[in-house]
């Protein structure tokens, strides 16, 4: 069990980072805060997998402030001491913003950069004029950079790999490793994410030395509701747009699992009275900064998105995620989920399953240890009969990966209705 820790004040941080944290009203730190702030300041190595929402930007920021204001002067030049690597753009500005947050209080004392693609290269060149004491960025415009000699990674002393699993999975496996190659070999490396597959924890283990390992995912109990709502494929929409104006949710987040499908359900809910907006890769980062913003800030009730707002994104006190269509990954239904429920608020989940679904969404189950009981809401009541013989479902690849993949599988193992 994590003991617990009165304030941040215990950690004996700079008076200018406790007296910010004070005015940002942050009482007692969260679990996975109490257990790896002490180590990341004792400069351990670490790896820790905590719930989303359980306090991770400030586990890792709140040190890495400590150790800009209390070590040496930045070296002249375009260097940087502490380079956090993130796969996402969103997250990328809003990890930066947090850390800029959080030093507000050092007059100035942490120069703070972020760096990701879909804007301009050469405004974040001019902010890396000098140098910087943290870049939080995403690995492509990194190396672009990189390749420009706007940065150099030779003076790194601290990475930090914010949604470790994803970084580490095959996607960025090629750029990742030509950012470490660029690294000196004695750095202090934290990774942290909300969930660490089997098949990527041994990579992690061999990028740190002797690294100690936080699992903190189940230390607090869930704020988290999570429903499954079992469904015929083509009433799906109707039962959405029913469960949208039934309980009048003010801000719902909807998951489908592609890019075209996003504008294909904001048409359909359109036809319904309901407004909803998209979020996805293919739309300009203008774009796509507006409607996050637009959405954060409540002037926008429904967003519809693909799985790149399913990492990391910060919504206060969202009410409702919706699993419209399943992610591939088990994963990335942990992450989808976690935007609501979030620092201890009430949320909501609900997956809307449908027949040709339940065999992966068994798997997603198991894959995250959890069983949740199948739901029906009347009026919408999926049929129970199934084929006997072998479904083929269809599963959604990641965005950018190319065509879906098609596997078989047994009638016998799709079956798992379970009636309310």
């Amino acid at each position: 069990m994590t003991q617990a820790v009165a304030s941040f004040s215990d950690f004996a941080f700079a008076p200018s980072i406790v007296e910010r944290l004070q005015t940002l009203n942050y009482q007692q730190p969260t679990p996975v805060q109490a257990q790896a702030i002490p180590l990341i300041l004792a400069g351990k190595d670490i790896i820790a997998g905590a719930n989303t929402g359980a306090g991770k930007t400030a586990a890792f920021a709140l040190p890495i402030i400590q150790n800009v204001i209390t070590g040496k002067a930045r070296d002249k030049g375009n260097w940087v001491s502490h380079l956090i690597v993130v796969p996402t753009r969103e997250l990328a500005k809003q990890v930066a913003d947090n850390i800029v947050s959080y030093s507000a209080h050092t007059n100035g004392k942490v120069k703070v950069v972020s760096v990701f693609g879909g804007v301009s290269v050469n405004s974040q060149m001019l902010s890396l004029r000098g140098g910087a004491d943290v870049i939080v960025a995403t690995p492509g415009r990194l190396l672009d950079l990189i390749s420009s000699n706007a940065v150099k990674l030779d003076k790194v002393t601290h990475l930090v790999l914010d949604e470790a699993d994803r970084l580490l999975n095959l996607g960025f496996t090629q750029e990742l490793q030509q950012i470490l190659a660029l690294l000196p070999k004695q750095k202090q490396t934290l990774l942290f994410s909300a969930t660490f597959p089997e098949e990527v924890i041994g990579l992690a283990k061999e990028l740190l030395v002797n690294p100690v390992e936080l699992a903190l995912q189940n230390e607090q109990e869930s704020t988290l509701v999570q429903r499954v709502f079992t469904v015929n494929r083509e009433t799906k929409t109707a039962l959405l747009a029913h469960l949208i104006k039934q309980h009048q949710w003010q801000q719902a987040l909807i998951f489908v699992s592609a890019k075209k499908s996003c504008h294909h359900l904001s048409q359909k809910l359109a036809k319904r009275g309901i407004n909803a907006q998209v979020f996805h890769g293919d739309q300009a980062q203008g774009a796509r900064t507006r409607v996050l913003n637009e959405f954060k800030n409540g002037d926008i009730d429904v967003l519809i998105a693909t799985d790149i707002a399913a990492r990391g994104i910060d919504i206060d006190k969202l009410p409702v995620v919706i699993n419209y269509d399943l992610p591939r990954s088990p994963a990335d239904y942990m992450h989808r989920i976690g935007r609501s429920g979030r620092a201890g608020e009430v949320g909501l989940a609900v997956t809307l399953l449908s027949h040709d679904e339940y065999h992966h969404f068994k798997v997603i189950e198991k894959k995250n240890k959890i069983s949740l009981p199948r739901e029906q809401e009347a009026g919408f009541e999926a049929d129970e009969a199934m084929p006997e013989d072998i479904k083929t479902v269809a599963v959604a690849k990641p965005e950018g990966t190319g065509k879906k993949k098609r596997k078989k599988v047994p009638a016998a193992n799709q079956d798992i209705w379970s009636k309310s």
